[in-house]
């Protein structure tokens, strides 16, 4: 962030939270970070119902990004040059939901970052390459400047056990999935 501080739309708490859950090699630790996290969004309970695989949760959400996702690629308007790409991510979001579903999550891990940052680059264009983006996404939407915030944080390239990159994907996902 450069002009807009996080700090100034989250609690410390939340901020915390992040570097808790990008540090430790704890499931537990992880699931608590992340439920903190979705705390934030007033999503602490169900997503922790998630997170700890309870019920058919976890399916759910798949089921809810995959539909969110589809409809918000599909009624996105851009330019002609960009209709090869919007084709393009509704292919990558049908692969990954497939492999979310098959439970490979360390595998679509790289993924879901591609998905994500083709679907914005579709809302927002080329601002989106802008280093002052994020700042801009803060100001115009905090909420969804704080996702974005998360997003960016990840580290892109985890070797991270199947649970925690489950973990960071599927807030991620619930993120979107109720945008």
């Amino acid at each position: 962030m450069n002009s807009v501080s996080i700090v100034d739309f989250v609690e410390k708490r939340t901020v915390a939270a992040l570097e808790s859950l990008l540090k430790t090699d704890s499931h537990e630790e992880a699931v608590k970070a992340s439920v903190t996290l979705a705390d934030f969004f007033g999503a602490g309970d169900a997503f922790k119902k998630i997170a700890d695989n309870a019920g058919d949760s976890e399916e759910k959400l798949i089921s809810s990004f995959h539909n969110n996702l589809v409809l918000l690629i599909q009624k996105t308007w851009v330019e002609k040059s960009d209709e090869t790409l919007k084709a393009q991510v509704l292919y990558q979001l049908e692969e990954f939901c497939g492999q979310i579903t098959s439970k490979a999550y360390t595998q679509a891990y790289p993924q879901f970052f591609s998905i994500l940052n083709d679907v914005v680059y579709l809302m927002f264009g080329t601002q989106t390459r802008s280093p002052d983006f994020a700042d801009y996404a803060l100001r115009i939407d905090p909420e969804f400047g704080i996702f974005w915030w998360y997003i960016q944080s990840l580290p892109k390239d985890a070797a991270w056990t199947e649970e925690k990159s489950r973990i960071a994907i599927l807030l991620g996902m619930y993120f979107l999935a109720n945008y």
